[in-house]
């Protein structure tokens, strides 16, 4: 029989789970990954609880807070970005000193736990599912540090890792959709929207109710198409102007090769191709590009020019595409 079509997770998330009734669908989700008993608190301010254009897709994000008092940033992001890495760092760092008052003591930094579901390929691995921890370990002992009683009393934690913030990533597209245990269940869910009959997975049978978009009121069920209508165009536009043209830029670093060497040939058509379809998207964005623009880009090497197209979505002027605080 058919599974029913169930409402995307990451429209969930901006519309249906920031209500109190639906936390246990995150709750489950959570603990399932966790692997822990996960009970929300509440819902704190993230940038996608805004309304604005930029809203409607590429990164949808939530904080929520638990009964211990841990923040948990939970993020779906669409599109590549070469230094995601570096943003997931900021976000934690943010978190912490959003989240401790001047003159409190550094003992009570909260713990920050970052939740990544990619619908991209983040740097070379084999795995779907990865997770980031900090641990110290002895220069010439190779002996791993631990906490002293005291700070475990202080702290109310056991191990250094609890201090710290811990990172999971999820791989969406490098998942074979052979659910092996719990948690694979909630991914086979992330990645294609139904939930099949005897996954037992804490919280699925919820958003199976919940989520159901049959349920949905008419004026909701126009604004989930329209969100879904979005990001086609927005991967497409993608496709359209990056993926085209670096595509076109090898074809003319090949052309360019039989005379002056494949390698170096290929990889200045890449720059040349990668630069045409930086100023499309530019101009489509921003409209006539100052000359200035023109000679940042021609004197660019690749990192910086597929930087500058990754930044287009985001920014909200040409100054802060070419910002060197990215």
């Amino acid at each position: 029989m058919k599974q029913r079509r169930l409402i995307s997770f990451d429209w969930a998330l901006k519309r249906l789970l920031r209500s109190k009734a639906n936390f246990e669908i995150l709750e489950g989700f959570l603990s399932e990954l966790l692997k822990d008993d996960i009970h929300i608190q509440e819902i704190l301010e993230s940038e996608s609880n805004k309304e604005d254009r930029r809203d409607k897709y590429n990164r949808v994000d939530i904080k929520v807070k638990n009964k211990r008092g841990d923040l948990i940033l939970i993020e779906i992001q669409f599109q590549r970005q070469l230094d995601y890495l570096q943003r997931l760092l900021y976000g934690t760092a943010k978190a912490v000193t959003e989240h401790i008052d001047e003159g409190e003591p550094y003992a009570n930094s909260p713990k920050v736990i970052s939740v990544s579901i990619m619908y991209f390929d983040l740097g070379e691995g084999d795995d779907y599912i990865y997770k980031g921890t900090t641990i110290f370990k002895g220069m010439h002992t190779n002996d791993e540090l631990h906490l002293s009683d005291g700070q475990k009393a202080l702290f109310h934690r056991n191990s250094i890792p609890e201090l710290y913030p811990e990172y999971y990533l999820i791989k969406i597209n490098r998942f074979d959709d052979m659910a092996r245990d719990t948690l694979d269940e909630w991914i086979y869910f992330l990645k294609n929207e139904e939930i099949r009959e005897g996954f037992t997975a804490r919280g699925l049978d919820k958003a199976k109710e919940q989520l159901d978009i049959l349920k949905l009121s008419g004026a909701e069920r126009e604004s989930y198409e329209r969100y879904k209508d979005d990001l086609h165009d927005q991967a497409s536009m993608v496709l359209s102007t990056y993926g085209i043209g670096k595509l076109e830029g090898r074809l003319e670093g090949r052309l360019e090769g039989r005379l002056e060497g494949e390698t170096i040939g290929e990889q200045r058509g890449e720059i040349k191709g990668a630069a045409k379809s930086l100023i499309r998207q530019l101009q489509n964005r921003f409209g006539t590009l100052p000359t200035w623009v023109e000679e940042k880009i021609d004197k660019a090497d690749l990192p910086d020019l597929e930087n500058w197209s990754l930044r287009i979505f985001d920014a909200q002027s040409l100054e802060g595409v070419f910002s060197d605080k990215g």
